[in-house]
């Protein structure tokens, strides 16, 4: 939403939520085109999102798979006892294995990740993305991925 207010982007394709301000209202954008070009960072941002990409939308406890809204981000060292909030110490963790593992170091309750949670480059999360299926994401990004799939003859 900044880069479109900064005017940084052209919207291309808009989801049918609106965001709304006592003065203003929009639909929100759902594939915008960058102005100029931007180097990629070669390490991805620190976000929700990208922490259950790289985790595959697997509880790292338990190894089943849940949808966004049913996984939490786990401090696999607690943040009382010294963990802190990044790549290297937090994994997707389901509703279920979160409390279960609670305020406990992983040796102590015998709750240890499928994979030791790190940073993962972004071409590595870009690989990720690319496992999952167009309906996985909204429709209106279907003309813009999976530019590797065959191409229908005519």
């Amino acid at each position: 939403m900044k880069a479109v207010f900064l005017d940084r982007v052209n919207i291309i394709s808009e989801y049918d939520e609106f965001i709304r301000s006592p003065s203003f209202r929009m639909k929100v954008p759902s594939v915008i085109a960058l102005k100029e070009y931007v180097q990629p960072r070669e390490r991805p941002a620190f976000t929700r999102f990208n922490v259950f990409l790289r985790d595959k939308w697997t509880c790292q406890y338990c190894g089943n798979r849940y949808k966004t809204h049913e996984l939490t981000f786990d401090h696999v060292i607690p943040k009382s006892r010294g963990g802190t909030t990044t790549w290297e110490n937090i994994c997707a963790a389901c509703q279920d294995c979160n409390p279960l593992k609670g305020n406990y170091l992983p040796a102590e309750c015998h709750m240890f990740p499928l994979r030791r949670p790190v940073q993962p480059t972004t071409k590595e999360l870009q690989a990720n993305g690319r496992l999952y299926p167009p309906n996985f994401l909204h429709e209106s990004w279907g003309d813009f991925l999976y530019w590797d799939a065959e191409l229908e003859t005519v």
